[in-house]
């Protein structure tokens, strides 16, 4: 008997397409998965389960994740970051809301307007010099609740940390909450990269969220270490209303759902997020003491987490592209983001550094 894949025309075995000790320093999203991520895939994986939720391994993630969060959390397994920030927004919002944040957030630059044009909000932006919000800045939007000609200020939505690399302090975003309920207004927190702000202050996540007040996390593990998927964790239940229709609704409801909740059930359930995040925040602060040795090249914003911001002259920064990946920040002012990621090895830092100083010498 002839075997049935021969005759599948255009069969090709499936083989690598890259160099896995290739790595570069433009997102902590190129990484791959986790070892212990995949072990737990695999795990997951036989038999069946029923779908939608119901299965025994989004079950045991709601107690995980309260181990962190507390006793009222309700975890909500969701594909993507913006898929999160957009399910979040809506369930906190009348479709009159708005949402205050910081003019560099997140869901202000970089998710195709998605809260405003899937998620029917308004977003009310405000400059800050470090990508973090205070109760004064947030003042300058919250107002008119009472005016029908403005969106009604609902929100303030933070992030944790913030796309500038820096971190609230457990007071910043304490205060923050008691001004926004003082003002009748809830909190979301942006956190895709909330164990790497928790790393940096060497607190637990929750002492930074449902201890002083946030209303609803985005909780992100594609950034650090997961395969995909990320969680709206409901911190105050009273807070929100119709999530689970609002998940489907945003086609964020996955069948499948136990390869979602037994990554993040990895990644929580013991020290994973933490090693990763520790780790990759350590060879940030590397590789920032390394470019300081730099002459001709000024990081921008304090090294908080797993993020460094840089001004290089464009030459020499377009020169070093070809060598390693990375973006522009602000490619007009020569402003650059370099990222460390859970699987960035000191040898990779130390020889970006030699490639940098390779390049600013031919400036």
């Amino acid at each position: 008997m002839a075997d049935p894949q021969a005759v599948i025309p255009g069969r090709t075995d499936a083989r690598r397409h890259h160099d896995p000790e290739l790595r570069g320093f433009a997102s902590d999203n190129y990484a791959g998965a986790h070892p212990e991520i995949l072990a737990a895939l695999a795990l997951a994986n036989g038999g069946h389960q029923v779908a939608y939720g119901e299965d025994e391994y989004t079950e045991h993630l709601q107690r995980v994740m309260r181990s962190h969060f507390g006793a009222t959390a309700q975890t909500f397994p969701v594909f993507n970051g913006t898929g999160a920030n957009v399910v979040a927004l809506q369930a906190l919002t009348d479709r009159w809301g708005a949402v205050i944040t910081a003019d560099t957030a997140h869901i202000h630059v970089d998710e195709c307007g998605a809260p405003e044009r899937v998620g029917g909000l308004k977003l009310l932006t405000v400059p800050t010099e470090d990508g973090k919000l205070t109760p004064e800045l947030i003042d300058r939007e919250a107002y008119g609740w009472d005016d029908e000609h403005r969106a009604m200020p609902q929100v303030v939505s933070i992030a944790q940390n913030t796309e500038l690399g820096t971190v609230y302090t457990v007071d910043e975003i304490r205060a923050i909450c008691d001004h926004a309920h003082e003002r009748g207004m809830k909190v979301h927190l942006d956190g895709a990269r909330i164990a790497n702000a928790a790393a940096s202050l060497d607190v637990p996540m929750r002492a930074f969220t449902n201890v002083v007040g946030v209303d609803v996390l985005s909780f992100g593990g594609t950034k650090n270490g997961m395969l995909f998927g990320e969680a709206v964790v409901v911190l105050d239940p009273d807070a929100v209303r119709g999530m689970k229709h609002l998940r489907k609704l945003s086609m964020q409801l996955t069948s499948k759902m136990r390869f979602l909740s037994v990554q993040l059930e990895a990644l929580l359930a013991r020290d994973l997020w933490l090693r990763n995040a520790r780790h990759a925040n350590t060879m940030a602060r590397r590789l920032a003491g390394g470019v300081r040795t730099v002459e001709g090249v000024e990081i921008l914003h304090p090294v908080q987490a797993n993020a460094v911001f840089a001004r290089l002259p464009h030459d020499a920064a377009e020169r070093l592209q070809k060598r390693y990946r990375f973006y522009f920040w602000d490619e007009a002012a020569g402003d650059v983001r370099w990222m460390c990621s859970f699987d960035t090895t000191e040898e990779d830092v130390d020889g970006f550094v030699a490639a940098l100083r390779e390049e600013m010498g031919k400036v």
